[in-house]
């Protein structure tokens, strides 16, 4: 059986081809394209025409290496939606949740329910992009039109099969589902003029959507396709294919954004995960991604978009390498770093506002964003220990953030932690899993994770002995008067 995952992230997508050769997980990409929002009239679209049209030509090259059958899982991003009419067309382009309408939005919806209230039936962190803020800015008329609100994955899926659901792993991230009654809550739907039935039935990872209507794409020459609704969320589908083993480890799935957690059997709702924003999203079989949402490679993305000259990623590591670290101390997840208009000039901007040395060089820059971003995963680390009263013994990071072997020794330096690295395409993998459990070839996900450890390079990083306690205290005096010094208050 050859199974093809799609899987979409803000920057880029492609496709990948799997299947079970020698008892071991083959994989090879057949297609890639990129991705990104534009700005049109002020605002911020994807392009979901351009991404659906480059699913096709990636179908047609699977057909074109010989294979006339195949299953087929989407996963992309998550709280993006589109609007559908009684005659299931768009009522408008898709905004990406990078778009400026929505960051006062979380206090003005506080002000009607409060934040420990929807805390309390989410479970979920307050991010100013979640769906429910989105849903909340929408224009009514359009709202009032609109026969079904779809997730992004699931309105791909319905333009290849006809077939509209909504898959709980990415619908748990629009800040609607109750925890308890494991459907939409009709008391914060209604806070945004939504109506139960405007949403797809929703369904588990696993679930068979239909078969690719052929008929639709005259154009292209496509395999029969089987859709089969995987972890849409590209999250849920990367910690599926995360090879954690034994009881005590945590997961970065590390991309344009970090997501780093636990895969926690029930709910963790509680003051300090409230206080420290985590969050629990759906994953697959019933589990919940327990996790903090933190900025990832976008800052360097930006920093590479901004350049003169152009650098690709291993050579920003080459340049960190070069350059003592921890000159600068920023948080990143603070709302400036979201979509500057120049992600340099906004990092030099506020080491000056903190009286720290601005980073100037190439290699300031990167060793900048790295030594940071492992700071917060430190503290991250720290945070989640203290909430769940468990002890983390080793941090499993996957997605293409491991390649960056300067950034994970970092990491494991400062979080005191064993860090394994790999495999990158655990996104991919995941979703060709699910695709395999659900044809019943890979018997479950304890089996899944062992074909993984059994099939893929994980390289190791133990901690080296450096003063962490002192640079995180550090950091967390940095951020404590830039905040003082923005709001006038503790």
């Amino acid at each position: 059986m050859i199974y093809v995952a799609v899987d979409i992230g803000a920057s880029s997508g492609r496709l990948v081809l799997g299947g079970i050769k020698d008892n071991k997980l083959k994989i090879k990409e057949i297609h890639r394209f990129s991705n990104g929002f534009t700005v049109k009239d002020g605002t911020c679209y994807w392009d979901i025409d351009y991404l659906l049209n480059e699913i096709l030509k990636g179908l047609q090259v699977v057909k074109s290496l010989g294979y006339d059958q195949c299953t087929v899982g989407i996963d992309t991003w998550a709280v993006d939606y589109v609007l559908l009419d009684q005659k299931g067309k768009r009522l408008r382009e898709v905004v990406s949740y990078r778009d400026g309408r929505t960051k006062q939005t979380i206090e003005k919806v506080t002000k009607l329910v409060s934040k420990e209230k929807i805390y309390k039936k989410t479970g979920i962190q307050f991010l100013p992009f979640n769906t429910i803020y989105q849903l909340y800015e929408e224009d009514q008329e359009k709202l009032k039109n609109t026969n079904q609100i779809l997730m992004v994955p699931d309105y791909l899926g319905y333009c290849l099969t006809g077939v509209a659901v909504t898959e709980v792993t990415n619908a748990s991230t629009t800040q609607l589902l109750n925890l308890n009654s494991r459907t939409f809550d009709d008391e914060l739907l209604d806070l945004i003029s939504v109506k139960r039935e405007q949403f797809a039935r929703l369904v588990e990872p696993g679930t068979e959507l239909g078969m690719l209507k052929k008929e639709w794409f005259s154009s292209f020459d496509l395999p029969n396709c089987k859709v089969i609704t995987v972890a849409t969320h590209d999250t849920a589908s990367a910690v599926i294919g995360t090879p954690g083993f034994g009881e005590n480890w945590a997961y970065l799935s590390s991309g344009t954004w970090s997501l780093l957690g636990i895969e926690s059997a029930v709910p963790i709702v509680n003051e300090l995960a409230l206080q420290h924003n985590y969050t629990n999203e759906w994953g697959a079989f019933q589990t919940i991604r327990f996790l903090k949402n933190i900025i990832g490679m976008w800052i360097i993305q930006e920093v590479r978009r901004h350049l003169e000259q152009d650098y690709d990623f291993a050579q920003f590591v080459e340049e960190a390498k070069k350059v003592k670290g921890f000159h600068q101390f920023i948080n990143f997840n603070d709302e400036r770093f979201m979509n500057p208009a120049n992600m340099i000039d906004e990092i030099q901007t506020y080491c000056k506002e903190t009286n720290q040395k601005v980073p100037e060089t190439v290699g300031e820059l990167a060793n900048c964003i790295y030594n940071n971003l492992a700071i917060i995963y430190a503290i991250a680390i720290e945070e989640l220990e203290e909430i769940t009263g468990k002890t983390i013994d080793q941090l499993h990071i996957v997605g293409g953030g491991a390649y960056n072997e300067h950034l994970n020794q970092l990491t494991a330096d400062l979080s005191g932690k064993v860090v394994y690295a790999g495999p990158t395409e655990a996104t991919a993998i995941g979703n060709l899993i699910m695709q395999m459990i659900a044809t019943k070839e890979v018997k479950d996900l304890e089996a899944a994770r062992q074909l993984i450890r059994d099939s893929f390079e994980i390289k190791k990083y133990t901690p080296n002995e450096i003063n962490r306690q002192a640079i995180i205290q550090k950091f967390k005096e940095v951020v404590l008067y830039d905040h003082v010094r923005s709001t006038g208050s503790l």
